[in-house]
């Protein structure tokens, strides 16, 4: 009761925290900016060439074309430029949230989805959409000669709202501009649908690639700001126009071989209107996402499921081996738990989706390298929860199947592992819920499962409440049906020992 006292005096006070927060006035970025002296630009390094990539001679050095923007622009505003690093799809809630970064300099399109979320600068870059498939593929000029083709696109681009909104597609969405030209070069995709800049950087020298087609679907790149912060979005710009008309931005455009006659445009463009702020509810629209989001949980199931039951078979093997085996085979699975256990999930994915590939040419499909990966990951930890049951058993129930005349294997097929299991059995089931949430890191090869259609779907309406408040929902539907089917399972082994 004490509790329920307390709640009307604790939400007094929080209101009277929180009010004058929400009250106060936005305060004033540029000012802000003139006296730290700092300009912070967000972006992503992943991103790679000609953006923003490690000098290969020196790479502790950033370099790109961005980069060189971002120094120019900050010395335009007699402020230092400052880097800050972010993931490239969470760039814009990075922004919008403030406090790390002022502006995003990323190569970001100028869209009337952009526009809705954040208040963007004049273009600084003029760019279209190139499509690029292996050499010796029969020719395509554009998107509906890949029908039922796999097709690798960046996430959050243009390229992904073309080919999704082109239909008929297999679309593989990646989160960075590398990894889908390697699946695209060793078989995996049957094209990349990618920015020019991107292409060129790409493609000079590689001879297992090739455009097809023309350029098309024009567009522009430009810095975003929060809606809020209009005094530093008009320094921006005035900025940026000098930059354009002192012929700065030609010079750095032609370091990196991307000035063309499309940049000319950059003089003459002329401002149409900002698009106001907007905010959606997906909870009032959720016959439309409820779907979306259900689609990438069948992903995150079937992943999971397949995953847990490599891990518990093979990790029943690791066990045994480690309990049983001769000594060099007894090492050799205590290598392999103490190697999977002190490494990272995201490392082993990245060598058996990858490495593998690049090396040996054993290109593993995206689901079977993510079921492999959660296997071989988890089996190291249900290896350790077979052998803390196995040890569990008492010692009476060995020499009780021994002086039965059991032999070793028989007596822990029949006594022993049965025990073993259904004492390791809430350890298992917590691994399985755990493995549930883990999945998301598939996403990185390209595997749309559940926490990535989330996030696909925030940055697109901006609503990362309602469709927190859905995936959640999902998540904790699984780990619990999860939990009632361990529970079924624990009072069916259950035996009353009165």
């Amino acid at each position: 009761m004490g509790i329920f006292r307390a709640l009307p005096v604790c939400l007094l006070l929080i209101s009277m925290w929180v009010m004058p927060v929400v009250g106060r006035a936005a305060p004033d970025l540029w000012a802000e900016l003139q006296s730290r002296g700092v300009l912070r630009w967000g972006n992503d390094a992943e991103g790679g060439a000609p953006y923003i990539y490690h000098d290969p001679a020196h790479p502790e050095i950033l370099t790109g074309f961005e980069v060189d923007l971002a120094a120019a622009l900050a010395a335009q505003l007699h402020l230092q430029s400052q880097f800050v690093q972010n993931n490239w799809d969470m760039l814009i809630p990075a922004l919008r949230q403030g406090g790390s970064i002022d502006i995003i300099l990323a190569g970001l399109e100028r869209s009337p989805e952009n526009l809705a979320k954040v208040a963007m600068s004049r273009p600084y870059f003029f760019f279209a959409q190139q499509l690029v498939v292996r050499t010796g593929t029969p020719v395509v000029h554009e998107l509906d000669g890949l029908q039922g083709k796999r097709i690798g696109v960046l996430s959050g681009t243009a390229s992904q709202h073309l080919a999704e909104a082109q239909g008929g597609l297999q679309v593989k969405v990646y989160q960075d501009n590398v990894n889908y030209f390697r699946d695209l070069e060793v078989g995996r995709l049957d094209a990349v649908l990618t920015d020019t800049p991107i292409a060129h950087a790409y493609l000079a020298g590689n001879t297992k690639l090739m455009p097809a087609g023309p350029p098309f679907a024009r567009g522009t790149y430009a810095i975003a700001v929060r809606h809020q912060d209009a005094a530093l979005l008009e320094v921006l710009n005035t900025a940026l126009g000098s930059l354009i008309a002192d012929g700065t931005l030609e010079r750095i455009y032609t370091r990196y071989g991307l000035w063309n006659g499309d940049q000319t445009a950059l003089v003459d463009w002329k401002e149409t209107g900002q698009v106001g702020e907007q905010h959606r509810s997906t909870l009032r629209e959720w016959t439309t996402y409820l779907p979306l989001l259900l689609n990438g949980a069948i992903t995150t199931v079937w992943v999971t499921c397949c995953g847990m039951a490599l891990a518990v078979a093979w990790g029943l093997v690791l066990a045994l081996t480690r309990l049983e085996a001769p000594a060099p085979f007894r090492w050799a699975a205590i290598a392999y738990i103490e190697v999977f256990r002190g490494t990272p999930l995201l490392l082993q994915i990245y060598f058996l989706y990858f490495g593998l590939a690049q090396q040996f040419g054993l290109r593993l499909p995206a689901g079977a390298a993510a079921v492999i990966s959660l296997g071989l990951n988890y089996a190291a930890n249900e290896a350790e929860n077979y052998r803390a049951g196995l040890q569990a058993v008492p010692r009476g129930q060995s020499e009780a199947a021994a002086a039965l005349g059991m032999s070793r294997w028989l007596a822990l097929r029949r006594v022993l592992l049965p025990q073993a299991f259904r004492i390791s059995l809430p350890s298992i089931t917590n691994d399985f819920i755990a493995m549930f949430k883990d999945s998301s890191i598939v996403s990185v090869i390209a595997l749309v499962e559940l926490t990535k259609q989330y996030q696909i779907r925030a940055i697109d309406t901006g609503d990362y409440v309602g469709l927190g408040l859905m995936t959640a929902g999902i998540y904790f539907a699984m780990s619990y049906t999860a939990s009632l089917g361990a529970r079924w399972l624990e009072r069916r082994l259950h035996h009353d020992p009165r």
